[in-house]
């Protein structure tokens, strides 16, 4: 069913508005970051006026940690969509994977803006009420793959699925944010499908060979 059925005309233009603000911000400062994204550029983008961007968020700051909701918001959405083979716990875990790792990799502007928050040591997504929020629904779709192995004995028992789930991300968040210097250093196209397709095989490899049973 369409959103917008049911709204009256003026709160639906305000919504979409709003949700417009959101988008063209998530934009700007995947691009330029906190400091180098105007809020003249964000309303700009979005077809709209300052003065709409400090209404409806209050200052350039409050709507940077609703860009950081919203891209952990389509995270979660995107997440929630990943679908699970509980009986076999192993493809299950490696659909939990590649779901992570190419999440990394198919949206640039989720891994740039963890970047610039996290030049500033995270202070503007620890004002979010929001944040454990997203972090129990990315954990968990780790934390059912990784259950249902240890149900069965082929998962060790000792593992943490907060801990393969930061595993997954740290190689995946890396290997995305480092390309253009690790392809320099490396002197290889990180970011080439194939290079790519072997990356995603050794992580996926990797966090198997952490949870599986010692034979």
């Amino acid at each position: 069913m369409n959103g917008k059925v049911g709204r009256a005309p003026r709160q639906s233009r305000a919504q979409d508005t709003r949700a417009n603000l959101l988008q063209a911000a998530v934009t700007v400062f995947a691009e330029a970051g906190l400091h180098g994204g105007s809020v003249s550029r964000v309303s700009k983008l979005a077809n709209s006026h300052d003065r709409m961007i400090y209404y409806y968020f209050g200052s350039k700051e409050g709507l940077f940690v609703a860009a950081l909701e919203e891209i952990y918001r389509q995270y979660n959405q995107a997440e929630s969509a990943v679908e699970l083979d509980l009986t076999v716990p192993i493809e299950a875990l490696k659909t939990a994977i590649t779901f992570f790792v190419r999440y990394f990799r198919d949206h640039p502007e989720f891994v740039t803006l963890l970047n610039s928050e996290n030049l500033h040591r995270g202070k503007h997504i620890s004002q979010s009420l929001r944040a454990s929020e997203f972090s129990r629904s990315a954990v968990g779709l780790v934390h059912r793959a990784l259950a249902a192995g240890q149900a069965t004995s082929q998962f060790r028992a000792e593992v943490l699925s907060r801990d393969i789930y930061v595993m997954i991300s740290a190689m995946g968040y890396f290997y995305q944010s480092n390309r253009y210097t690790l392809s320099a250093f490396l002197g290889e196209p990180l970011s080439e499908p194939d290079v790519y397709d072997r990356w995603e095989a050794f992580v996926i490899d990797a966090v198997l060979r952490t949870v599986r049973q010692a034979s």
